[in-house]
């Protein structure tokens, strides 16, 4: 189950300078964000339990963990 819409997606493309986008080229993008997305989450994650010791009951994700992971 898809959680960006493809219009967003297709609305992203448009904004950065294209006229015209197809419904697959959406589509695509779409699924590339969304798994670029969990990957970089669970990078995060990673990086949040090795700084905060994994006995912490409830992970807490920080921008900071997320801008670690995506670099």
């Amino acid at each position: 189950m898809a959680v960006l819409h493809r219009l967003d997606v297709e609305r992203l493309i448009r904004k950065a300078g294209a006229q015209r986008v197809s419904e697959d080229a959406g589509e695509k993008l779409t699924e590339f964000l969304e798994d670029k997305a969990i990957e970089i989450i669970e990078k995060a994650m990673t990086i949040a339990r090795h700084a905060r010791g994994r006995k912490a009951k409830k992970l807490k994700l920080t921008a900071e963990d997320i801008l670690l992971a995506a670099s």
